[in-house]
């Protein structure tokens, strides 16, 4: 599953609302509201977490995936060691992170591309994905675009 930086992941595109979703993957697994009222889906085959925001029309703002065959530029980056996947975002242009320590938990976040890799024992276990923000504070959708 290709990750697609300020885009989505694999087909999923930021402003997809829950039946484009659906009419892609199926019913998700589990189907639930969050403290904030945004809808969640939980897709168990894909390990994904997709947040359609409450306040945006119910439209895919955020991901949180953790799939093995997740793919950035090509290259794995779940089960990897951080340095690793770092050393490959930097020849693509990927080199600030702000770092966030939690218990045995690392979030690395590159706010360029809305994205953070979280690490537990330096090995990438989880990446989240979300909308980006444009210079008029507002979401840039990618979904309906042409």
């Amino acid at each position: 599953m290709k990750i697609n930086p300020k885009n989505g992941i694999d087909k999923l595109l930021f402003g997809m609302k829950q039946n484009d979703v659906t009419a892609l993957y199926g019913k998700p697994n589990r189907n639930y509201k969050d403290e904030d009222d945004n809808v969640i889906f939980a897709y168990n085959a894909l390990k994904m977490r997709l947040t359609f925001y409450q306040e945006e029309e119910f439209k895919l703002g955020y991901i949180v995936a953790s799939s093995p065959d997740l793919e950035l530029f090509g290259n794995k980056v779940i089960g990897k060691k951080i340095n690793e996947v770092k050393k490959e975002l930097a020849s693509k242009g990927i080199t600030k992170f702000t770092q966030e320590d939690f218990d045995t938990f690392e979030n690395y976040f590159n706010e360029d591309n809305w994205f953070i890799l979280q690490t537990e024992f330096d090995e990438v276990v989880k990446f989240e994905i979300g909308a980006i923000i444009n210079a008029k504070d507002e979401f840039d959708w990618k979904f309906g675009k042409k």
